[in-house]
């Protein structure tokens, strides 16, 4: 397969690289259907006063109250993602229906940039390695593959704002812990992030049923970037087509598919075979 953008420009220079991720303290609730919500308007105002990491805030549509509205600044000035809803959905999410218009899901942990995943594996004196979920939106599926990625020695996991699961306890539970102990870096445009990880000399390796290079036939030693799309629709076309290479998992069944979770584990214990033995 041809290679893409061969001129690629030198790595960015170091930086300090603070904690990418502090540990919240476990919520000891029976349901989990509200394990880390904030619900009420004063309850995630203070959240985020005083420094509480985000995931995703719900908000009832076309409302008009101040305070709703400030909320929504708040959230989108630290980036978390701002949901429209129907006051039905809030009504449900709790056990209560004294939302007043907003339930807020607290970070397991705190999310970091592209450049510090890349900062990781230079400290290290590695290749980076790192996985990037295209739209997996099932946090069991994407709390496994932050496990597999942590378990495997990869650098970090990067996962778009929207259309993903997000850092929630779901995906801690699922994780088994891991997303404590491994970077994930959190972007606005995940095709832009691919081109950051290319400009700093990564290549790119999208996973997909008709890829034109066999996982075994792949070079996974150098600097490397896994993608994982959905089970569903696969990686998205423009994310696909900025990957360097398509790699395919051989298929000798009458299943031709296989769950993104597992797919990730195949690809990175793959490069781990090559770097390592």
């Amino acid at each position: 397969m041809k290679e893409n953008n061969q001129n690629r420009r030198k790595p960015p220079p170091a930086r300090h690289l603070e904690p990418y991720g502090k540990k919240r303290d476990a919520v000891d609730n029976a349901d989990d259907r509200t394990e880390g919500m904030l619900i009420g308007k004063n309850a995630v105002i203070e959240a985020f006063r005083a420094g509480v990491a985000i995931d995703k805030i719900y908000l009832v549509k076309a409302e008009t109250d101040p305070a709703l509205r400030h909320i929504a600044s708040l959230a989108r000035g630290a980036g978390a993602v701002v949901s429209n809803v129907d006051r039905r959905k809030l009504d449900n999410m709790g056990l209560s229906h004294a939302h007043q218009g907003v339930v807020a899901v607290a970070a397991c942990v705190g999310s970091v940039a592209v450049s510090d995943i890349l900062e990781i594996a230079r400290k290290r004196n590695e290749a980076p390695l790192i996985v990037i979920c295209d739209e997996i939106t099932d946090p069991h599926n994407l709390g496994a593959i932050i496990r597999t990625c942590e378990a495997s020695g990869a650098h970090g996991v990067v996962i778009p704002k929207q259309r993903s699961a997000g850092l929630n306890a779901t995906v801690a539970k699922t994780s088994s812990g891991a997303v404590y102990h491994i970077a994930v870096a959190r972007v606005s445009n995940l095709n832009s992030a691919v081109k950051e990880l290319k400009n700093a000399g990564v290549w790119v390796f999208g996973a997909s049923a008709d890829g034109d290079t066999p996982l075994w036939q792949a070079d996974l030693k150098g600097p490397a970037a896994l993608v994982i799309g959905s089970e569903g629709t696969g990686i998205s076309r423009l994310v696909s087509e900025n990957c360097d290479y398509s790699l395919s998992i051989p298929m000798y069944g009458k299943i031709h598919s296989l769950n993104a979770s597992v797919s990730a584990a195949i690809l990175l214990y793959e490069a781990v075979r090559q770097r390592k033995f």
